[in-house]
């Protein structure tokens, strides 16, 4: 999967642009605030429809400008399709070969992207709001029954919350409530459970490649509740402990929308006891990640690192120029750069020029 061809109108800082990339490595060059992360930000908006930089439409049109559109052609060979976002002050539109995509699953099956922003080295400092998006976004776009059992328990977490905050509780409604969204869960837990493991066949792996040493990193996921045969009855058993908490505070308490998970590296936790180069190096290798767990070549996603290099040393930044050059099509932005066997775009002023190394 490659994005060939990236058309911009009034997209942030820019009144027209139009790139042409290379199917492999792409690094974009320039001074900060000259535009740099807004290319890359326009890729990873047609894989969700999202911006990874903010939720507001407003902050994506140039200012003064009543729309902005993200046009691209995607290569999944042996297809093209030509994939456009509308965006306006109070809607945004996708369409693909010209016809409406109404469903935000069905865009990330065309185009699918990983990122690496400089936020994320602190991933395993910051809420665990931020791991659980990682690890859901993920898996939403590898499994669509993920996708919509998470759907599914949102739409019932809102019911029951919604009957916790009446002033006469129902306890019969709340009880079917309940029940349905435990075995929801049950559904959610088995899939985290399941991509944690198969996250972790390949994560030392990564992270020895682009550090360099014989490293051993290992995610730990613990679901709320234990995952066995007794897994239904122990939840019914935990909600029904928690119930006068949750009818206090008008909200459930528990549930996978409060489950978490830690990493360690070679056998302590990387939040408390890794450097932050240590930090930065494997949340860059955790979102390089799901890459390898697709299996079909055409299918691979897109990778976008982010001001991934600014905060390495030399060597660090050799071992993961590359390992990432021996995958698909991938995108660097950086303030200055060297690198072979890469597609340079130097930004300037809006000005975009292309040279190849």
């Amino acid at each position: 999967m490659i994005v060939s061809k990236l058309t911009l109108r009034n997209f942030r800082n820019y009144d027209y642009i139009d790139l042409d990339f290379s199917p492999k490595l792409n690094v974009i060059v320039g001074n900060n605030a000259e535009g740099k992360t807004n290319i890359v930000e326009a890729i990873y908006y047609l894989s969700l429809a999202r911006s990874f930089r903010t939720s507001e439409i407003n902050d994506l049109i140039k200012e003064r400008r009543q729309f902005a559109t993200i046009e691209a052609r995607v290569e999944n060979l042996p297809t093209s399709k030509q994939i456009v976002a509308l965006l306006t002050p109070s809607s945004k539109k996708i369409s693909l070969n010209g016809k409406q995509v109404r469903r935000i699953s069905d865009l990330a099956k065309l185009v699918n992207v990983i990122v690496f922003e400089p936020k994320d080295a602190l991933m395993f400092h910051d809420s665990p709001l931020v791991r659980r998006n990682f690890l859901d976004i993920n898996l939403s776009k590898k499994s669509p029954v993920y996708l919509e059992s998470l759907i599914e328990f949102e739409k019932l977490l809102k019911e029951r919350n919604s009957i916790l905050k009446q002033e006469e509780i129902d306890k019969i409604h709340l009880d079917v409530v309940t029940k349905k969204l435990i075995e929801v869960e049950e559904q959610i837990v088995r899939y985290r459970l399941a991509y944690i493991s198969e996250l972790n066949n390949v994560l030392s792996k990564i992270v020895k490649s682009i550090k360099g040493d014989d490293d051993e990193a290992i995610l730990n996921y613990n679901p709320f509740i234990r995952m066995d045969e007794k897994f239904s009855q122990a939840c019914a058993s935990a909600y029904m402990k928690n119930l006068e908490s949750d009818i206090k505070h008008k909200a459930t308490q528990i549930g996978i929308h409060r489950e978490d998970f830690s990493l360690n590296l070679n056998g302590k936790d990387i939040a408390t006891h890794g450097s932050q180069g240590e930090n930065r190096l494997v949340v860059i290798a955790l979102k390089l990640a799901p890459y390898f767990l697709i299996e079909d070549e055409s299918d691979k996603p897109i990778v976008v690192l982010d001001d991934a290099l600014s905060e390495l040393d030399y060597v660090h930044r050799q071992h993961l120029l590359k390992f990432v050059s021996k995958m698909g099509q991938v995108f660097i932005t950086a303030t200055e750069l060297n690198v072979s066997n890469a597609t340079i775009y130097v930004v300037n002023n809006k000005n975009i020029t292309r040279r190849n190394t």
